[in-house]
């Protein structure tokens, strides 16, 4: 049985502001592509980016991509 297109992926929405957090904390939120609060971008499923999502739980939202997608806009 073939995989899905996005076995292994993850779905990240930006849902708090970055301001008045740790310098760092926002460099981690543009790590992974995200730019403004209620954007949406779909990574890889692997230890880095778990380590980078656990940094900023409490700034994102996360979700498995969903397979009837796509693509991203």
């Amino acid at each position: 049985m073939a995989k899905s297109a996005n076995a292994g992926k993850l779905r990240i929405k930006q849902v708090r502001s970055i301001i008045g957090y740790d310098r760092k904390q926002g460099q981690v939120v543009r790590g992974l592509g995200l730019r403004r609060i209620g954007h949406e971008v779909e990574v890889i499923d692997h230890p880095a980016m778990r380590g980078m999502i656990e940094k900023v739980r409490h700034i994102v939202t996360v979700v498995p991509a969903r397979a009837d997608k796509q693509g991203t806009r």
